[in-house]
């Protein structure tokens, strides 16, 4: 007997700029009336605070363990997140379940703060968009499943992680779905790259930054038949919440004293978490809503600008984005402001001003505490290093404390962004990014012998001056 939630939710699609409200039998992305950005919402969500908080607890906590495929990934907390799927529509490539792991005693006590990371580098893809990919591209099979469609092209732009994600999850769905991305070309690494290239994506590049490819894959989901997956995609939003519920479950439900430090970027991410937290609330699963700080790099940073204004001045204004290390946030005009906007709102009527907030950190912070992160046994992406710094900026600013936890996202893996650690080492940043290497962080590898020693001596005497020269850099004792 299958162990597959009963439940099942009615979904529409709400504009958060005109309110209309769509059915979710075809795909939207932007609002046809108004052009404004979507939410889906369960309307018949009420229904769900009929269980007890307790008993939701002690539902999502059995399915942690569960050897269900469709419930093994994000989709355990399938009632909270797209509640019109079948078991068989759902798509299971190992994605969620990511570990909060402590900072080390060394780096908490250099920093005074009580700091862990969430290494959402351990997904399928090395990245956090695995967790919306699994949510849209189920829905994309549920729709292929129910008009029987026979082709779709997903597409979406990306500065390397979305793209990896998508033609990841597409190769496996395979069938009727084709996979494109565009990326910015020359503004991605080469491990990210390879990976969509690896996935059998077609891969299309064009000048400029994210933004501009933005603008393209928006032009085709205006025009054409194209499944897009960019954030604009609500089903990824969903599929993201997810990083909210394992951070809760994670600390045994209980919020009080935590802070979340998130990357805003194109600010899905930090829209999902607010609106997950949000859920568990309503339904009493928590009884406190954690402080959700958003960070940005001084080179595109419209969202701290925009909260930096005084509440009765505040114009969003997107801004030119200069070269930046966290190159997932490196988004000038980021497309989901107006979900930040409407759940930042709801967060801080529950849990007061200072629940949500917007720090602003720069490139050398960025590089600085991700190399230090990662000397300390983290896999700290840019990304990461980025909530480090906001970590380390909130400390100086007064705004948290050495008594509660810091969660920090580490939306990929440290390898997917090792060119910048090579930079850092070798002193080899661009101008551009302002990034200096301190000397107490950098690391490079070091001759011990040389190939003419080598040729000179016969083998005993090449190996045991070899090893006497790593004794006396390393400072060894005889036994």
């Amino acid at each position: 007997m299958s162990d597959f939630p009963t439940y099942r939710g009615r979904m529409e699609y709400v504009c958060l700029g005109c309110g209309a409200r769509f059915d979710i039998s075809e795909l939207h992305y932007t609002c046809p009336s108004c052009g404004g950005v979507f939410l889906l919402t369960d309307t018949t969500f009420d229904s769900l605070k009929k269980t007890p908080g307790a008993k939701w607890r002690e539902i999502f906590d059995r399915r942690a363990a569960s050897k269900n495929p469709a419930l093994r990934g994000v989709f355990r907390f399938y009632e909270l997140m797209a509640p019109v799927l079948e078991e068989e529509d759902i798509l299971y490539l190992g994605e969620g379940n990511t570990p909060i792991v402590t900072s080390a005693p060394g780096l908490r006590a250099e920093l005074g703060l009580n700091t862990a990371y969430k290494n959402d580098g351990q997904n399928p893809s090395a990245s956090f968009k695995d967790r919306g990919m699994a949510c849209a591209f189920s829905f994309l099979k549920h729709l292929i499943r129910t008009k029987g469609w026979t082709d779709v092209l997903a597409i979406c732009a990306s500065t390397g992680d979305t793209s990896a994600a998508a033609a990841l999850y597409a190769s496996y769905v395979g069938g009727v779905i084709k996979s494109a991305v565009i990326l910015p070309a020359g503004k991605v690494t080469p491990q990210q790259l390879a990976q969509p290239l690896g996935s059998g994506a077609v891969v299309l590049e064009v000048p400029g930054v994210f933004d501009d490819c933005m603008k393209v894959v928006e032009y085709l989901a205006d025009n054409y038949r194209v499944a897009l997956l960019n954030s604009k995609n609500a089903w990824r939003i969903l599929g993201q919440e997810s990083y909210a519920f394992e951070v809760a479950q994670w600390y045994d439900w209980d919020m009080a004293g935590k802070c979340v430090f998130m990357p805003i970027g194109n600010a899905g991410n930090i829209t999902a978490v607010m609106g997950g937290f949000l859920k568990l609330h309503a339904l009493g699963i928590i009884d406190a809503l954690p402080r959700v700080f958003g960070v940005q790099s001084h080179h595109a940073d419209p969202v701290y600008r925009y909260y930096a204004a005084d509440a009765g001045t505040r114009e969003f204004k997107p801004v030119a984005v200069r070269a930046s290390v966290a190159q997932a946030a490196m988004i000038g005009n980021p497309v989901s402001f107006p979900r930040v906007k409407y759940f930042a709102e709801k967060f801080e009527a529950i849990g007061g001003e200072r629940s949500f907030q917007v720090i602003q950190v720069t490139e050398q912070q960025i590089m600085d505490s991700m190399i230090q992160a990662n000397r300390h046994g983290h896999i700290a992406c840019t990304q990461g290093g980025e909530c480090l710094a906001g970590a380390k900026r909130a400390k100086e600013l007064g705004l948290v404390s050495p008594k509660e936890t810091l969660v920090l996202d580490a939306t990929a893996h440290h390898l997917k962004f090792i060119g910048f650690q090579d930079m850092y080492f070798s002193n080899t940043f661009p101008p551009e990014f302002g990034v200096t290497p301190d000397p107490a962080l950098s690391n490079r590898p070091e001759q011990v012998i040389t190939a003419e020693d080598k040729k000179r001596l016969d083998a005993p005497d090449y190996v045991r001056q070899a090893a006497q020269n790593v004794v006396a850099r390393l400072g060894l004792a005889r036994k």
